[in-house]
């Protein structure tokens, strides 16, 4: 389970991100970026190592290959704790950019993994979600 006053600080920085893009102001995405980077640099190998500040950090990570790799250290930090959640959401946002990639193939099987982890969880929408790339996927010609 994440720290409180860490969950707030990754979350208010994933808005104060997107807002951010949203304006196009690059200046001071790249501030918050670096911030979010920082948190997650500190808190690495501690108890204060969390999948979530990963994913979010991946999330917002422009160079595709570096977001993947951010992704794959998530999935580690989320496998060690056998968080299903956080395995779950990781697998569809890596998913999401394979197939941006075109790695179709590496897409569908984060996606299968996915739902596998999914599987007892509560998370209607993320199942959807889960459901709903992979059958786009698996269906292209």
């Amino acid at each position: 389970m994440i720290n409180t006053k860490l969950y707030k600080a990754v979350y208010s920085l994933a808005e104060k991100l997107m807002e951010a893009d949203r304006k196009g102001n690059k200046t001071e995405f790249d501030s918050l970026y670096g911030q979010l980077k920082a948190i997650c640099t500190d808190n690495e190998n501690t108890d204060k190592d969390y999948p979530e500040q990963w994913e979010t950090l991946a999330d917002f990570t422009e160079d595709f290959d570096a977001a993947l790799a951010l992704y794959e250290k998530a999935m580690g930090k989320a496998q060690a704790i056998n968080a299903k959640d956080h395995l779950s959401s990781i697998g569809l946002s890596m998913a999401r950019l394979q197939a941006e990639l075109g790695q179709t193939q590496a897409a569908i099987s984060s996606l299968e993994a996915a739902k596998v982890n999914a599987n007892k969880l509560e998370d209607k929408e993320l199942k959807a979600e889960i459901d709903a790339l992979l059958e786009r996927l698996v269906e292209r010609p």
